[in-house]
């Protein structure tokens, strides 16, 4: 998923991160929509992340073996997009906004 443009500047490179991870919850809302998120509320997004630090915690232990279901960058960007999910949560903007459709036709 990185993109093929070698940033030169780590702002730069900070911003490609964030488009990979608009791109992965974008993904996954697609599949998943707002009500997982909604009946767990923010103390289980929490625990998401907790879940997400632990199989992270085991994926590099293990670094020399291919894991099956998601790679260790995988795991960080969805860490990442729970932790913005929390924020936004935490605004009320998680519970009263809705993706623009627009964006969902590029996924």
């Amino acid at each position: 998923m990185p993109s093929k443009i070698d940033p030169q500047t780590l702002d730069q490179a900070f911003a490609q991160v964030n488009e990979e991870v608009l791109k992965m919850f974008l993904k996954k809302h697609k599949d998943y929509g707002k009500g997982n998120i909604l009946s767990i509320e923010e103390l289980g997004v929490s625990m998401r992340i907790l879940e997400k630090a632990e199989r992270l915690k085991n994926l590099l232990i293990k670094q020399g073996q291919n894991p099956v279901n998601e790679s260790i960058e995988e795991t960080w960007i969805d860490i990442a997009t729970y932790a913005i999910i929390g924020v936004l949560f935490r605004r009320g903007q998680f519970q009263k906004l809705d993706v623009d459709k627009n964006a969902m036709i590029s996924v």
